[in-house]
């Protein structure tokens, strides 16, 4: 859409015969591919103030209000993904008519079907989308075939509605992962009885649908949120602070650290690593830590702020994870929406950490399908073959190696799981692998280790650096484009540092180094100073605080030093 351009003579009303023409009308409520609809962008500031304007008369309503939510949350999904909004409605009928169904069923029988049937179409769905490139590719490697991705969506689409989009190509609907996970948990608390179904579908499709966490989380569950739907309306004056204070926090994250580290020094280093020295490459991926937790923890303070002005309570996605003193305590304060669900939903499910189950054995097959479908290789096969065999005459014979196994296995599942969540790929599948033995390490050597019970500043400071450099590690595989570009950024690091151009490297990012420091101070802070400042200005008169947020806003689009980056966690 081109801009409309003023001039010294400035008309109000061409301007508004422009505005609401309708070809400016069809470009804002048609979907735009290269125009998806994002928390930094102005449409959506736009969208959002005409959404709290009719809400502000009808909120009284809770039929209406919930309706209304939904029905413009569906929006905000087709502005983002287009025609993929019809996945996520039917995501929303399915498991809606699935859940009143294990409801109703007297039989367990019945009930463990039906709960069965909602995971499987669930992960169907994701599993399409998500890894149909990978299991095509994997079975031509295999079988020496030439088969080609067809997409049966984009084909019925095409026939249904008079779109045009490729059948030879399958792009994964933004949130996907998210949502499916979303009405997974739903079916299940309705299995355990920790939730009563939703009588109304609006509703229930509000509650799937609820478009500030929608695309990137954070993952609510049914028992958390479904009670919310029933509340009457209420927002204090302390709540209203809270909600431009975590509006402002997760902009300034995003676009303030988040992009401008990523665009100025963090792309070009992963784009093209051997062109930088080895300490360009580790402090790329210092930087990157930064900014995947600046990226993703922004996104959701927003989602968590946008929801309190509306009245909606969302569940804290981070809690300070850098100053986790071990890998265990990172993964309680990284993505906790997700690492609570994993945990209640896979872990628990699975045995958690006193024994193995049949799902245990089935998530070790489906993982161990996994690897041997990425190398492309039967010697893969026979060496899973031989392997299981192995485990299989150890944890018989061996009464130590089998209560190790039994402790573990749950948990190195979990997080492989964990990797292959983010996508089917090797680096996936190494990255998750590498925070599951990082676990199994440390509950090792927490029995053995003279420090665990010390509590003074430099061992829990040791401990927090050990931590925080094991996860940056790991993320080499986690952002790497490929696994050459991974290992070439290794061998950079290792065999290339060049340490007599470090002072002339430093000088010359120093704005991206500085933003860096900021951005970590801010992070290590003690809680109680994060907590003072916070509540100072959440104390401050209604004028003082909409002034300060203007006054933010306008620094921070000022500080953009290129167009708006998507959100990191859009692309999972």
């Amino acid at each position: 859409m081109k801009p409309f351009l003023l001039n010294t003579n400035f008309d109000i009303f061409a301007w508004v015969e422009h505005f609401f023409s309708i070809a400016n009308l069809k470009h804002l409520l048609t979907y735009n591919e290269g125009e998806p609809m994002i928390f930094t962008g102005f449409f959506f500031w736009g969208f959002f103030a005409v959404v709290l304007s009719i809400y502000s008369f009808i909120h009284k309503k809770r039929g209406l209000r919930n309706a209304f939510l939904f029905l413009v949350s569906l929006f905000f999904y087709y502005k983002t993904s287009g025609l993929f909004i019809s996945i996520l409605i039917f995501s929303t009928i399915s498991d809606y008519f699935i859940g009143k169904l294990i409801y109703s069923s007297k039989k367990k029988l019945s009930k463990q079907l039906l709960v069965t049937a909602s995971v499987l179409i669930n992960l169907f769905v994701l599993c399409y989308f998500k890894y149909a490139y990978f299991f095509t590719d994997a079975y031509n490697d295999l079988f020496q075939t030439n088969y080609q991705v067809f997409n049966h969506f984009a084909q019925f689409t095409n026939e249904t509605v008079g779109t045009s989009y490729s059948v030879n190509q399958i792009l994964l609907p933004v949130g996907i992962s998210f949502f499916t996970f979303q009405t997974i948990s739903y079916s299940v608390d309705v299995y355990r009885e920790q939730v009563k179904p939703v009588n109304n579908i609006l509703d229930f499709g509000f509650y799937v649908s609820f478009f500030p966490q929608l695309v990137a989380g954070p993952i609510v569950r049914a028992s958390e949120f479904i009670p919310q739907l029933y509340k009457p309306y209420s927002l204090t004056q302390h709540e209203f602070g809270l909600a431009l204070f975590w509006i402002l926090k997760g902009l300034t994250k995003k676009i303030v650290i988040g992009d401008y580290i990523a665009v100025n020094f963090i792309d070009r280093v992963f784009h093209n690593p051997m062109m930088f020295t080895g300490y360009e490459n580790l402090m790329a991926l210092y930087g990157y830590s930064l900014q995947v937790y600046a990226d993703f923890s922004g996104y959701t303070d927003i989602a968590i702020g946008v929801a309190l002005l509306m009245g909606f309570t969302l569940p804290t996605n981070f809690n300070s994870p850098y100053k986790a003193k071990n890998v265990g305590e990172f993964w309680k304060r990284w993505h906790m929406s997700l690492s609570s669900w994993l945990k209640d939903y896979l872990y628990i499910p699975l045995g958690g950490n006193k024994k193995g189950t049949l799902g245990t054995w089935i998530a070790l097959g489906v993982i161990s399908l996994f690897v041997i479908l990425l190398s492309g290789k039967m010697i893969v096969l026979y060496g899973f073959i031989w392997a299981a065999l192995l485990i299989t005459f150890l944890a018989i014979w061996i009464k130590t190696f089998r209560t190790w196994l039994t402790t573990n296995v749950n948990l190195l599942i979990t997080m492989l799981l964990g990797g292959l969540w983010h996508g089917a790929s090797w680096q996936f599948v190494i990255w998750g692998g590498l925070n599951g033995l990082g676990l199994m390490v440390y509950k090792l050597w927490r029995k053995i280790s003279p420090y665990e019970k010390f509590n003074n500043f430099f061992v829990l400071a040791l401990k927090v650096l050990i931590t925080f450099n094991f996860i940056t590690f790991t993320r080499i595989w986690f952002r790497g484009e490929s696994m050459e570009s991974t290992w070439q950024i290794l061998g950079q690091i290792t065999n290339n540092f060049s340490v007599d151009l470090i002072p002339s490297i430093t000088s010359s990012y120093a704005m991206v180094f500085g933003v860096m420091a900021v951005g970590y101070i801010i992070h290590v802070l003690p809680t109680k100073i994060k907590n003072w400042y916070q509540e100072k200005f959440i104390a401050l008169p209604l004028v003082a605080k909409i002034g300060i947020s203007a006054f933010a806003v306008f620094g921070i689009y000022q500080s953009m030093s290129s167009e708006l980056q998507t959100f990191i966690y859009f692309q999972f």
